[in-house]
């Protein structure tokens, strides 16, 4: 019997843990079990008194591609997040909302979570990202959410949060993606350095937070998550996740779906962003 790879990984070092998106061969594209596999991580974290502190990266040369298309828009219907029509908004919901609770894992962890960003963190990879409570970007690398063009909503619906309403929208009516810099410049990441400086600057960060006491660093990411929470972020969520389903259900959607299958992702992708 074949056992399928893990395709997160964790570790501990000191007062640190680190768990890492391990699909490096696919730019750590999401498949069926990397949700579920993240929220057992941070949860493993998180009941490891050892630990002050998460950091969480990708493998290779980027944090998140994504959902993998390869699954998920090139294999013919039904798949998951593309039913037969006509389709059950509930269903798809179950699926996606049960996803969004996983990345969610990271916001909600008592432990803070410090995300490092190399090459790329984009659609679903952004989604993951912004969950995390501090992101360091390499300068070079890229955030964004092309599914805004067709075929998909940000679920977590963290963009307005971090950034409000009119930058937000900039960035989802038209599915851009903004370098590193851009990104701390707007204040949607925490900073941007150069790559080679990348590691060392998130030890630094992480050692830094490490010194603090457990209860303390719970105390006010409760703090700062309750302001959230009061502004209506679980409600925003909810409705970005059925928008998520109505986007690869709706005409566009599911022609774009067609022509995945048909010509292969990739083809499809520079269509859609082109």
């Amino acid at each position: 019997m074949v056992t399928e790879r893990p395709t997160v990984l964790y570790e501990r070092d000191g007062r640190v843990a680190h768990i890492t998106l391990h699909r490096p061969e696919k730019l750590n594209a999401i498949n069926e079990t990397m949700p579920q596999e993240l929220r057992t991580a941070v949860q493993r974290a998180n009941q490891d008194d050892a630990v002050h502190v998460i950091v969480l990266s990708g493998a290779g040369q980027a944090f998140c591609s994504g959902y993998d298309l390869e699954i998920f828009a090139e294999r013919p219907r039904p798949v998951p997040g593309s039913q037969e029509m006509p389709w059950d908004p509930m269903v798809d919901y179950q699926l996606m909302g049960e996803n969004t609770a996983c990345f969610m894992s990271l916001w909600r962890s008592h432990k803070p979570v410090i995300c490092k960003v190399q090459g790329f963190a984009v659609a679903g990879g952004s989604d993951i990202a912004l969950c995390c409570d501090l992101i360091v970007m390499a300068e070079e690398a890229q955030i964004g959410y092309p599914p805004a063009r067709v075929w998909g909503c940000p679920t977590t619906a963290m963009w307005v949060y971090r950034v409000g309403a009119e930058r937000a929208k900039r960035l989802l009516l038209t599915g851009d993606l903004i370098h590193g810099r851009t990104a701390a410049a707007i204040g949607l990441v925490s900073e941007a350095v150069p790559a080679e400086q990348l590691e060392a600057r998130v030890a630094q960060l992480a050692q830094r937070m490490a010194a603090v006491p457990k209860n303390q660093l719970m105390m006010h990411k409760l703090l700062v998550n309750q302001a959230y929470a009061n502004m209506g972020l679980e409600s925003t969520q909810l409705l970005a996740t059925l928008f998520d389903g109505m986007a690869r259900h709706s005409p566009e959607g599911v022609a774009f779906k067609a022509r995945a299958e048909a010509v292969g992702f990739k083809q499809a992708v520079r269509e859609r962003d082109g």
